[in-house]
């Protein structure tokens, strides 16, 4: 049993025939996405958009012909009624063909896709110092209301601006 980082030429080939039915039905936006590290269920997503229902159902028909053409069989196909969305399961390749606004509000891409690296802050004490130093000090312009407290009633005041006691 190979480990599962090796990928025997067999399944290189697979993706080769699926791109290739792809390729030849005019399939737009295709990304193909090694899944290995991140599930067991496959080995290759791969994701494809049509123009409209009965193209994303064309497309997923040619990939099942290239398929058992070249010698593999599929396992299933969902979803070829509707045709917003058609998953071919070939075991080791899974293909999701779809509508553009069906693959945009799914987002599969971001479950496969290795996130960004951050980028990184070059930061020193002596920035932070000057940031610190540089930003000016809050103060309310004269005559404006103080902020608001929770939990307690503004005190009375005089016609001279003193608080007086309540009661």
């Amino acid at each position: 049993m190979s480990p599962k980082g090796s990928r025997p030429p067999a399944r290189a080939a697979l993706v080769k025939t699926v791109a290739a039915a792809l390729d030849d039905m005019k399939a737009v936006n295709v990304k193909v996405f090694d899944v290995r590290r991140v599930t067991d269920v496959s080995d290759c997503m791969v994701l494809a958009s049509g123009n409209s229902d009965r193209h994303v159902r064309s497309i997923a028909d040619r990939v099942v012909e290239r398929a058992k053409a070249g010698g593999y069989r599929p396992i299933g196909v969902e979803g070829a009624r509707d045709g917003e969305w058609v998953l071919v399961d070939l075991n080791d390749v899974i293909v999701h063909v779809m509508l553009p606004r069906v693959r945009e509000f799914y987002g599969l891409e971001e479950l496969w896709e290795p996130p960004p690296a951050p980028a990184r802050k070059a930061s020193t004490a002596k920035s932070g110092a000057a940031r610190k130093k540089s930003a000016p000090p809050s103060r309310r312009p004269k005559g404006s209301a103080p902020p608001a407290r929770r939990g307690k009633a503004p005190a009375k005041r005089n016609s001279k601006g003193r608080s007086r006691p309540r009661g």
